[in-house]
């Protein structure tokens, strides 16, 4: 079983071209830049003297800077092509967080979260059609969770060397814990700069202007591609609603460790790299229970598999429960995403993927943006545990919410992958 595990996954990995394996090495350049950065920013606001309202705020920002910016990015990515939307967002993402890493102020870290999150929206809405467009069909769902998989490994590296790095500063050169973090954010930020080398070797064939202005126009778009926005539509109502669970937990777990039990910055580094590395191996299981349930089944099955493990961590006051919780809700709820991305793919046009997939980001970031002030809010007015409790609690009904809209609207609507 385990051979042939193995021997499918190399096979896919060796019908990938030479942009696909390109991408692969940026993504995780990228990955382990932002696993480092952001593993330890919400600690040195801390140490710059803002409260965790501050953190909700920051988080708030760039998440709304991504919702606002994924539409327009997406149909510019369709127009003007992935490589050249993912170089920009690369390169000027990378400066804001230079800035941000050597940022104090309140202006600064909110304007520096706000332009992270427009450049990572280019970044992020561009990368799944590069993908699909150098893959067939068949390769999808492989391919994708091959990506994600790729992405969660990146970032068990960023998280581990995030937390070790701010701890060693400060314990083997005697820096301060702010100077210690601040010099780990840099080291981030030059991880993530150094993805522009293998993105300038991507190859891509120039966009051919072949049509007059007014094809390329919102009546059209509405007119030739009716049902692929139909089904976008759809795929976003999902997005929203897990979007808002999501957003009122996931960017603070590292604060629910420290402040529920205490521990270090190593400590929350290897559990939060240990549940991406758990993301990883759930990501490679996913296209295998694929093939014994479909598409939707295993989606509707990995969501709600997680919330059991989501539940155990928001009411436990044992350290080990609550990383076992944490292991698998994430692995569990991660898993299904590229099943999506994978669905939406297929069900659209190539004219309209940046589109779509630009749409299905963009909502999830709005439940960020909304929700990220929420949360901060009821942990400083109820505490470290009924604070957390409450928001996981209100994550599990929303996801159950969310994968039931899910399987009712896409059970009959979607037609199972071809052979």
């Amino acid at each position: 079983m385990f051979t042939r595990f193995t021997n499918d996954w190399k096979h896919q990995f060796k019908q990938y071209n030479r942009n696909v394996r390109l991408f692969l090495l940026s993504s995780v350049l990228v990955h382990i830049g932002m696993g480092i950065f952001m593993i330890i920013y919400n600690y040195y606001i801390r140490e710059l003297g803002y409260d965790d309202q501050m953190n909700g705020s920051v988080i708030a920002m760039q998440s709304a800077a991504t919702a606002l910016l994924l539409l327009p990015a997406g149909i510019l990515s369709d127009r003007t092509g992935r490589k050249k939307i993912i170089l920009i967002g690369v390169l000027f993402a990378a400066v804001s967080l230079f800035l941000r890493a050597n940022g104090s102020g309140e202006w600064l870290l909110l304007s520096g979260a706000f332009m992270t999150g427009v450049f990572m929206a280019m970044i992020q809405v561009s990368a799944i059609p590069l993908l699909a467009e150098n893959s067939t069909e068949r390769q999808r769902v492989h391919l994708f969770s091959f990506n994600f998989a790729v992405i969660m490994m990146a970032n068990v590296i960023g998280n581990t060397m995030g937390g070790a790095f701010s701890d060693l500063f400060e314990m083997l050169f005697g820096l301060s814990s702010l100077w210690s973090i601040r010099v780990t954010l840099l080291i981030g930020a030059m991880f993530f700069l150094s993805a522009l080398i293998p993105v300038m070797k991507i190859h891509e064939a120039e966009k051919v202007e072949s049509k007059q202005v007014q094809d390329r126009s919102f009546k059209r778009l509405f007119r030739t591609h009716r049902e692929g926005l139909k089904i976008i539509l759809l795929f976003a109502g999902a997005q929203i609603i897990i979007g808002f669970g999501s957003g009122l937990v996931i960017p603070y777990l590292n604060l629910y460790f420290v402040d529920r039990f205490e521990t270090s910055h190593t400590m929350v580094g290897l559990i939060l790299s240990s549940g991406q590395a758990m993301t990883a191996v759930a990501l490679m299981i996913g296209p295998l229970v694929v093939r014994r349930i479909g598409e939707i089944k295993a989606v509707v099955f990995f969501q709600l598999a997680s919330i059991p493990f989501l539940l155990l961590t928001a009411y436990t006051e044992i350290l080990w429960l609550a990383v076992f919780g944490f292991l698998f809700r994430q692995a569990l709820m991660n898993a299904g995403n590229p099943i999506q991305m994978s669905l939406m793919m297929r069900s659209v046009d190539d004219k309209i993927k940046g589109l779509a997939n630009s749409v299905g980001q963009a909502v999830f970031q709005l439940g960020w943006a909304v929700m990220g002030p929420v949360s901060t809010t009821i942990v400083v007015v109820y505490g470290s545990y009924t604070g957390y409790a409450i928001v996981f609690s209100i994550t599990a009904v929303l996801y159950i919410v969310g994968t039931i809209y899910f399987f009712v609207v896409f059970r009959h609507r979607i037609k199972p992958m071809s052979e």
